[in-house]
C-alpha cells in the first residue's frame, strides 16, 4: 500500500460556494503523460491536452426504466462532463493515508473533491475496519471492504477456511493448496508429517498477518523453525514451473461487489512477478530470498532486478498477465485450460469465506451496496502447470511506478469503479443525521432500506417462495428452474441489479454466477435463495441475453418495478 505525502488530507481545504461553478477543490489533477502524479497541496488544474480527449457523458444510464444511473469514471484519453453545480456538489471522496494515486486520479477525472465532513462523502479506498465500526457507513456511501473478509485474506484464517472446506467437500475439490499447519495448535501434526516426510523435504514459513515477503524463510531442518507464534508452515512447492531458468508468481485481481447473491469478478490481464535469481533446489541457497521468493518488494533490492516498461514484452522480472499468456501458447501450452482452473479456485476460495461475510453483513452493514472489495490472489504454477494458491491479499498493492503498472491497475481501476455502480444520492440522504441503529439483525428493516415496505401479500408470497426453494430436499435442475415461472419484486430488483452491473463490467469477467455455476452451490455451507435465482436466471438466458433483458423489462412495466423500483434507485 502506498503512502501519500503529509497533510493530504488539509489539501484542497478550499470550500467552494454554493453556487460557484469553479472546480477548485478537485482530488486529483489527471497526468498528461504515463506518468503517475501525486495529488498537489493546490490542486493541479487540468492539463491543455484535456481539451482534445474525447468527452464522455457523467453519468451512465440503466438498462432498465426508472433505474437511476450510475457515476462513469474514464480512462486517461477520455474527459468527463461537469455536472450541474447541484449534483456535482455531492461528489465527495473520503481520503485515507492509503488511498492509492491510481484511485485518487480515477475518481479526479469525474469532477470528485476530497470530503472535509464525516458523511458526506460516496466513496473511500481505506483501510479495513472492525466488523462494529461498519455500521457507521450510512445507505448512500461505499467502502472497499467486507467485514469479515480477513477469512481469506489473513494467511492462518485462509489455510483454515480451505481445510475446513477439503473436509467438508473432499480433496478432490479442494486439492490447490499446500500442505499447511498454524503454530502452535499444529505443532504434532506439523512434527508428524515432518518425520514421515523425505529427508530432502523444503518447508517456507510465514508470519500469518504479514505482507511483501516480510518475515518468510525456506527451512529444511527442525532446528531452523522460528519460535515465534503464531507462524504459518507449508511444504515447499519445490518444483515451480520455470521461465528462462527463474520462478514466479501470478496476481490475479479479484473484485466481489456482493455476498448474497455472490458475484465474483476476475480482471482480464494482471502481473507475472519474477524472482530475480536463477532457481536451484540445492539446500545450500535456501537463505537465498532474490531465488525464492517471488515479492516485488524483496527483488526491486536486488542489483539484477530489471524492469520492463512494455506490457506486451516478455522481458524484465515484471510481466503482464497477457504477456504470459502469449508466451505460453507459442510453446504450445494451452493457457485457457490454466486460466480456467484459476477461476476455479477463486470461486472455491470466496465461497470459503462466504458465510462469514454473510452473517457479518446482515448484522453491521445497512445495505449490501455500501460494500464491495478488491482482493489480489497470488498464484503459482507448479512443473505440471497446475495452479496453486499462495495467499489472498485484502489491500493488493496499487503502487504504480512503471507504465507496466500504471496500463494494468489504471484500467483496473477505472473498470472497477464503473461496476462498483456509485449512485448520486439525493441530497436529503447526505444531509440528515445518521440513523443509530443496534447490531441486532431486527433493526435491518429500517437500516437497510432494500426496499420499501411491500404490501403484506406481496412480503408473504416472498417468504413462502424463498423458503419453498431453500428446504426442498432433494432438489433437482427441474425443480431449480421453476424459480423463474413467478419472479417476486425481489427477484426483480436481485436480476435488475445483476444485469445492470454486468453491463458496466469493462475488462473485468464475471465468474459467477455463471451458466455452469449450478455446480458450485453444493459447496456453500447453507444454500441462499438469491444464488439459485442468479445462476438459474444465467442457465436460462447466457446464450440469449435480449430476450432476457426483455423480459426483465416487461416484469418492470407490469407494475413490480413501482415497488422495487425506489430501492433500484437505492
Amino acid at each position: 500500500e502506498e503512502e501519500l505525502p503529509d497533510g493530504l488530507d488539509e489539501s484542497c481545504s478550499q470550500e467552494e460556494d454554493e453556487d460557484s461553478d469553479s472546480d477548485a477543490s478537485s482530488v486529483a489533477g489527471v497526468p498528461s503523460s504515463g506518468s503517475v502524479a501525486l495529488v498537489s497541496r493546490n490542486c493541479m488544474a487540468q492539463p491543455v491536452e484535456d481539451q482534445e480527449r474525447v468527452l464522455k457523458p457523467a453519468l451512465v444510464c440503466s438498462l432498465f426504466p426508472n433505474v437511476p444511473p450510475t457515476i462513469y469514471f474514464s480512462t486517461r484519453d477520455e474527459r468527463v462532463e461537469k455536472l450541474p453545480w447541484e449534483q456535482r456538489k455531492l461528489l465527495r471522496w473520503k481520503m485515507c493515508t492509503v488511498t492509492p494515486n491510481i484511485v485518487k486520479q480515477t475518481i479526479g477525472r469525474s469532477h470528485f473533491r476530497v470530503s472535509k465532513k464525516s458523511n458526506d462523502w460516496l466513496g473511500c479506498w481505506g483501510h479495513h475496519m472492525k466488523s462494529p465500526s461498519f455500521r457507521a457507513i450510512r445507505e448512500h456511501q461505499k467502502l472497499n471492504h467486507f467485514p469479515g473478509s480477513f477469512q481469506i485474506g489473513r494467511k492462518d484464517r485462509l489455510w483454515r477456511n480451505l481445510l475446513k472446506m477439503q473436509a467438508r467437500c473432499g480433496k478432490k475439490e479442494f486439492n490447490f493448496f499446500p500442505q499447511s499447519f498454524i503454530l502452535p495448535q499444529d505443532i504434532k501434526l506439523l512434527r508428524k508429517a515432518w518425520e514421515e516426510g523425505a529427508s530432502r523435504q523444503k518447508w517456507i514459513v510465514k508470519p500469518p498477518a504479514s505482507a511483501r515477503g516480510i518475515g518468510i524463510q525456506v527451512i529444511h531442518k527442525w532446528s531452523q523453525l522460528p519460535k515465534r507464534r503464531p507462524l504459518l508452515v507449508q511444504r515447499y512447492l519445490h518444483k515451480p514451473y520455470l521461465i528462462g531458468g527463474k520462478k514466479f508468481d501470478l496476481r490475479i485481481y479479484v473484485y466481489v461487489t456482493c455476498y448474497d447473491p455472490l458475484r465474483v469478478y476476475l480482471f482480464k490481464d494482471g502481473l507475472v512477478r519474477f524472482a530475480s535469481c536463477k532457481y536451484s533446489s540445492s539446500m545450500k541457497s535456501l537463505s537465498n530470498k532474490f531465488m525464492h521468493l517471488t515479492n516485488y518488494s524483496v527483488n526491486k533490492k536486488n542489483a539484477e532486478y530489471k524492469s520492463n516498461s512494455d506490457e506486451t514484452a516478455c522481458q524484465g522480472h515484471k510481466w503482464a498477465l497477457k504477456a504470459l499468456w502469449s508466451y505460453l501458447t507459442q510453446k504450445g501450452v494451452n493457457s485457457e485450460a490454466i486460466w480456467e482452473k484459476i477461476k476455479d479456485i477463486v470461486i472455491k476460495t470466496i465461497i470459503a469465506s462466504e458465510p462469514y461475510v454473510n452473517s457479518l453483513v446482515k448484522m453491521y452493514v445497512r445495505r449490501p451496496y455500501c460494500c464491495h472489495e478488491l482482493f489480489g490472489f497470488d498464484i503459482m504454477l507448479d512443473e505440471n502447470l497446475k495452479p496453486w494458491i499462495l495467499e489472498v491479499n485484502i489491500s493488493p498493492s496499487l503502487h504504480s511506478n512503471s507504465p507496466l503498472d500504471v496500463s494494468i491497475k489504471g484500467q483496473m481501476i477505472r473498470d472497477l469503479l464503473n461496476l462498483a455502480g456509485f449512485v448520486l444520492p439525493n441530497t436529503d440522504s447526505v444531509a440528515s443525521r445518521p440513523q443509530t441503529r443496534s447490531g441486532s439483525t431486527s433493526s435491518l428493516g429500517s437500516a437497510l432500506k432494500e426496499k420499501p415496505k411491500p404490501a403484506s401479500e406481496h412480503f408473504l408470497a416472498e417468504k413462502m417462495k424463498k423458503a419453498y426453494y431453500l428446504t426442498q430436499k432433494i432438489p433437482d435442475q427441474d425443480f431449480y428452474s421453476s424459480i423463474l415461472d413467478i419472479l417476486t419484486p425481489d427477484d426483480v430488483r436481485i436480476l435488475v441489479e445483476t444485469e445492470d452491473e454486468y453491463s458496466r463490467r469493462g475488462q473485468f469477467e464475471r465468474v459467477f454466477p455463471t451458466h455452469i455455476s449450478m455446480r458450485y452451490l453444493r459447496f456453500f455451507e447453507q444454500p441462499r435463495y438469491f444464488n439459485i435465482l442468479v445462476t438459474q436466471w444465467e442457465l436460462k438466458y447466457y446464450l440469449n441475453k435480449h430476450e432476457g433483458l426483455e423480459l426483465l423489462k416487461n416484469w418492470c412495466v407490469k407494475g413490480y418495478h413501482t415497488e422495487a423500483g425506489t430501492d433500484l434507485a437505492q
